[in-house]
């Protein structure tokens, strides 16, 4: 804990030096795989016994082989370990309140300083027949593993890896296999108070690399394009030492209503498009830090000559898309799912006269994490199977929805208010991690303090 709080005090000193120059506060890469290493020690140590007891699963095997891993035990590989080694075969046992929970890793080689090597394959060469004698030692009620028909993150083991395990074991153990479904969703989604304070800087990152993007040090009207801005985001993202997660998305929206739109479609990217004065810019863009993701989705007005703000209508069109994100996070309560929560913000959104579409989803170690879904674009009933799914304290989610307003300064023209940006479920609600968008951003600048609102 000692060296976790001296690690965070490190990137401290980075975020304050960062803030004096205006850059983002990033760790070098050997204090990142430091500071890496004892978050999830910490989740190791704290989190995971929680999780096991909560839902009665005193034995998990997570089973991976070199290029086909496990999504759950990439999440729990030191920040040096980049893949699975050979067949790769992580055994917890819960042994109760007082001893804890035994991590072992059934390969040839230590894990860092989380796992022991249990298998020595000089004494037992097959590793399936020591992963047996392991369990058989333990005597586990429950044996936990990763299969499940509606989270693809909790269904990460292979066939061949199942049959060679229950083919090893007898048959009363046969009869314990359960699937760990909830224990890996809630492992993937609950951050800890570390991470969902480390979460602020690097939302922080994500914001401050928008609004680089979203300047005239990158955005010339009547030349710059779409695909120029896309690609610029892209390098400044290698540039910084940091990963997209996703290819980023720019779009226009303009009062012109024919050809030179690319307001964005979901079933396919929007066409290219020269930016130019007078234009809504939509962004879609996300980052990859600590090992944690960021998905935001903001916009930008290109100011006309002469003009030193955004028209009136606009700044009530994105009041109304606010208005939306607040009767969402709203209805996001604990206990609820996501189908009951996205079901009862459609509704209050009706009553409202907002044309809404919400599609909301958890995020964390995934961009699309595990958790329970809020709605998809094109299944605003709700989503089965993981729609159902109970909202957790501790879930960090992307707020991501868009509200249909009519213009008339635009000729009548519909447009979409498309915004996304993360917030935490806590017991006493929702709250942004880093505040949301609440101004247009403006091109030129005109606004120097920011425009990062917190709610």
């Amino acid at each position: 804990m000692k060296k976790l709080l001296s690690l965070l005090l490190l990137l401290q000193v980075f975020i304050t030096i960062a803030i004096a120059q205006q850059m983002p506060p990033i760790l070098p890469l050997k204090e990142r795989a430091a500071l890496e290493d004892k978050l999830l020690q910490e989740r190791l140590d704290n989190l995971l016994p929680t999780l096991m007891r909560k839902q009665g699963i005193d034995m998990w095997l997570i089973i991976a082989r070199e290029y086909n891993e496990d999504p759950v035990i990439k999440t729990m590989l030191p920040a040096t370990w980049l893949a699975a080694r050979r067949r790769t075969i992580l055994l917890f046992y819960d042994q109760g309140a007082d001893k804890g929970v035994e991590r072992l890793a059934v390969a040839r080689y230590d894990i860092g300083n989380l796992f022991k090597g249990a298998w020595d394959p000089e004494k037992e060469p097959d590793q399936w027949k020591r992963l047996a004698a392991l369990i058989s030692e333990r005597n586990p009620k429950k044996i936990g593993l990763n299969f499940s028909p509606h989270f693809g993150h909790a269904d990460g083991l292979a066939k061949n890896e199942y049959d060679n395990l229950v083919k090893y074991l007898d048959k009363p153990q046969q009869k314990r296999v359960v699937s760990a479904e909830k224990l890996a969703v809630d492992w993937l989604q609950i951050r800890t108070d570390s991470e969902l304070e480390l979460y602020e800087q690097i939302s922080q990152i994500g914001h401050n690399i928008i609004a680089e993007g979203f300047s005239e040090q990158v955005i010339k009207p009547g030349t710059t394009t779409t695909d120029d801005v896309m690609w610029w985001f892209r390098e400044r993202v290698a540039e910084l030492k940091l990963e997209a997660w996703f290819h980023p998305t720019v779009d226009v929206q303009r009062a012109n209503p024919g050809a030179g739109d690319s307001q964005r479609s979901f079933a396919q990217r929007p066409a290219q498009e020269v930016i130019l004065s007078g234009d809504l810019v939509h962004v879609d863009f996300g980052i990859t830090y600590l090992k944690l993701n960021t998905d935001v989705q903001q916009l930008a007005y290109v100011l006309k000559p002469g003009e030193t703000d955004a028209p009136d209508y606009l700044k009530k069109a994105l009041a109304t898309g606010n208005r939306l994100q607040d009767i969402l996070t709203t209805n996001m309560t604990l206990g609820r799912t996501g189908n009951e929560a996205l079901k009862a913000a459609l509704a209050q959104a009706k009553k409202e006269n907002i044309e809404a579409s919400i599609y909301s989803h958890p995020i964390g170690y995934h961009g699309h994490g595990a958790g329970p879904a809020i709605g998809m674009w094109d299944m605003q009933q709700g989503v089965p199977g993981t729609g159902d799914y109970p909202l957790q304290p501790n879930t960090v989610f992307s707020i991501e929805l868009n509200a249909k307003v009519n213009l008339p300064e635009w000729n009548n023209k519909e447009i979409r208010v498309m915004l996304e940006e993360e917030a935490v479920l806590t017991p006493t609600g929702m709250r942004y991690i880093n505040g949301r968008q609440k101004e247009l951003l403006l091109i030129p600048r005109q606004n120097k303090s920011g425009t990062y609102l917190a709610q």
